[in-house]
């Protein structure tokens, strides 16, 4: 198998990738996106002979543009260009959740100070703020109050870009100061995790301390169903515990596994390869 890995920083999660791909003798070729060109008509010469690749670029996009352009090439790649398209988005992310019946948290959508101002004293204080486009919990903000509600849209509103002024407006979730991530292929559990912190977010990129979930039918059934909603392929699904049940607020499509390969008793390179081998497999017999 040919690999190509797509990068603009190879990071903890790539590395363990690279080590087990180059452990069973695959070949692999590490492509810079930054450093290549995309025509609308031509391949770069870095795809040739490539059997599969695997999109990790660090910026969304990066991933949105590379991946469309893998797709009219004819090159497989992981993940599909509209996956990435549905997860990179979180208005698409949560209307492709909701319409698929996943117990996603309500969300409004806004296009102004005022409307969004009206949403959020709907949903009542306190309740959540997230950026469009975004990862790491980063420009995520829990709004507690009508001044904190003012003057965050405010700053939103001035920020330049045209993101910022689509008001993504979510419930807060009381959730027992954790939430779960499940790496899943195809909608195929491989491991899971808690993200447990003080703070309101819990991710690991934020400090969360991480343990080993264990999935049970519930779980599995709703990563599936989020899995299928957003097209499949290597995939993050992040849950949180409401109670006797869980809701799916979040589906990544370049997920990062390294916190959670440290805390299970389990290999998720070694999961993630063996996909990688029976997805390539599979294209190459299409």
């Amino acid at each position: 198998m040919h690999v190509g890995l797509l990068y603009s920083r190879i990071r903890r999660d790539e590395k363990l990738l690279l080590s087990e791909l180059r452990e069973r003798d695959h070949e692999v070729t590490k492509i810079d996106v930054r450093k290549e060109r995309f025509n609308i008509g031509e391949a770069p010469d870095a795809f040739d002979d490539v059997d599969i690749a695997v999109d990790r670029c660090l910026a969304t996009s990066r991933s949105r543009y590379v991946t469309r352009f893998l797709d009219a090439y004819g090159v497989p790649v992981v993940n599909a260009a509209d996956t990435a398209e549905l997860c990179a988005d979180k208005v698409k992310n949560s209307l492709v959740l909701e319409a698929a019946g996943v117990p996603t948290p309500n969300t409004d959508v806004a296009f102004t100070t005022d409307s969004a101002l009206e949403s959020i004293e709907e949903f009542g204080y306190p309740c959540v703020l997230k950026p469009v486009i975004g990862s790491w919990g980063r420009l995520m903000a829990k709004v507690d109050s009508r001044s904190a509600a003012e003057a965050i849209l405010e700053h939103k509103a001035t920020l330049g870009h045209y993101e910022h002024k689509v008001f993504y407006i979510q419930e807060f979730v009381e959730k027992p100061g954790r939430d779960i991530r499940v790496v899943a292929t195809d909608g195929d559990p491989v491991a899971a995790m808690t993200r447990s912190s003080d703070h309101w977010l819990t991710n690991a990129a934020k400090g969360g301390e991480v343990e080993e979930f264990e999935v049970d039918d519930e779980v599995a059934e709703l990563v599936k169903r989020a899995s299928d909603a957003v097209g499949g392929g290597l995939l993050g699904v992040d849950l949180m515990e409401t109670g006797d049940s869980y809701t799916v607020h979040e589906v990544n499509h370049t997920v990062e596994f390294k916190a959670l390969d440290s805390c299970v008793d389990f290999d998720v390179p070694a999961a993630i390869v063996d996909w990688l081998e029976a997805k390539a497999g599979q294209e190459a017999t299409a």
